[in-house]
């Protein structure tokens, strides 16, 4: 949906619901990462970009602590809760998401926030990998930081606060752990670029991102995304598991995250030895596994955008392709409808191809050449018909805007 096709149905859905207009309608996009696949939470870094698919949120506040929200993909069913007295983990099922933003402002100390009521029209694919629960989030956050005028959303730097609400919203009150690399896209990233980000903390708003340009047409380029159709869920205990095993690792080498160990490995005269070196020091297999990814994915991610720059597409497809091979074997992360993805979308001409995303289902990214994505994406779907799997969709990637007030 464009943004007036969006706005009209979110508006459409918040009039049905409500009975009355809001005072407006928002909107913020799903994301695809390049390259950087969990290594947000370990300090590291990531290179993502905002799809043309959004999320739409029509609202208007409310003059009391309620929260009535209303989605497309149930719109005769409203769900309620009330901010007054809300505690972690106070919310159940999707409407925790959007609650959970006005319940983060105010742990914040933002008091003015109060309830509000809320339609949401969507076209980022659910359980896709694509990231639809941060393009809920930071749309609502947005949409709150307008109506109740904290004025965060008109820079840069004030969306780190609407980001770090949304956020909390995801790991404290939905209980879906995420690291900051979904929303930091969601609410930062500009058209025609992939945005650098680095998950150091500390750092500023203007350190923390760069803009790369991502000019797919420059090179005869076409980004093609496939949605396997493999369930996505990352709140099974999977993704909290490996964030923990990360910190256990870094404790053990006396570092405060991998970053620090990453960093000193890639600077080394013989990058090799020193992850060596580093892995000789971890006991535990599992522990290895996922410090070894870690280390080298934050590598690949500076690595992506040289090559990229200098049109080395060869060296930019072997890098996606590391990149999935270290997500299978070490991070052990992705399912087989991912893995026969990425090998049929290599074995049909892709420079490279890599899952996106948190792993467990969602989708894979491949480099191909323009005017191919059609034929690659059919022979994926011909593997899957072999295979039994469910039809996949596929998507096409265009670097987008981040969110941003509609109507």
């Amino acid at each position: 949906m464009g943004d007036a096709e969006g706005a009209a149905a979110a508006r459409e859905l918040f009039e049905q619901a409500y009975g009355e207009a809001p005072a407006g309608v928002w909107a913020a996009p799903g994301r695809v990462n390049l390259i950087g696949e969990h290594t947000d939470y370990n300090a590291g870094l990531c290179l993502p970009i905002a799809l043309p698919h959004r999320t739409f949120i029509a609202l208007k506040p409310r003059e009391d602590t309620k929260v009535r929200v209303v989605s497309d993909v149930a719109p005769d069913k409203v769900a309620e809760a009330d901010l007054d007295g809300l505690k972690a983990r106070g919310v159940d099922g999707w409407s925790a998401y959007p609650t959970g933003v006005a319940w983060a402002l105010r742990q914040a100390g933002f008091d003015k926030v109060e309830g509000f009521d809320a339609a949401f029209a969507s076209c980022v694919p659910l359980g896709s990998g694509l990231s639809s629960s941060a393009a809920m989030t930071c749309s609502t956050a947005l949409a709150l930081d307008d109506v109740y005028g904290l004025g965060f959303g008109s820079s840069d730097a004030g969306r780190i606060t609407l980001i770090n609400a949304a956020i909390a919203a995801e790991n404290d009150m939905a209980g879906a752990s995420t690291g900051g690399l979904d929303q930091n896209a969601s609410m930062r990233c500009t058209p025609g670029h992939a945005l650098l980000l680095d998950c150091r903390p500390g750092l500023s708003a203007l350190e923390s991102v760069s803009q790369q340009a991502f000019d797919l047409d420059k090179y005869g380029l076409e980004l093609l995304v496939v949605d396997t159709q493999a369930p996505h869920q990352l709140n099974d205990g999977q993704y909290a598991q490996r964030r923990a095993t990360c910190e256990q690792a870094a404790a053990g080498l006396g570092v405060e995250n991998l970053r620090v160990i990453a960093d000193r490995v890639n600077a080394a005269d013989d990058p090799e030895a020193a992850l060596a070196d580093v892995l000789g020091k971890l006991d535990d297999d599992v522990e290895r596994r996922r410090v070894r990814h870690v280390i080298t994915e934050i590598g690949r991610v500076g690595q992506f955008v040289d090559a990229f720059a200098a049109g080395d597409i060869k060296r930019a497809g072997e890098l996606f392709n590391a990149s999935h091979d270290s997500l299978r074997d070490d991070y052990q992360v992705t399912v087989p409808e991912l893995d026969v993805a990425v090998d049929t979308a290599r074995a049909n001409g892709a420079y490279g191809a890599r899952m996106t995303g948190g792993g467990f289902g969602g989708s894979i990214i491949a480099l191909v050449d323009k005017g191919r994505s059609r034929e690659v994406a059919q022979k994926i779907a011909d593997a899957f018909a072999v295979h039994g799997f469910h039809q996949p969709r596929a998507l096409a990637a265009v670097a987008s805007s981040s969110a941003h007030r509609v109507d």
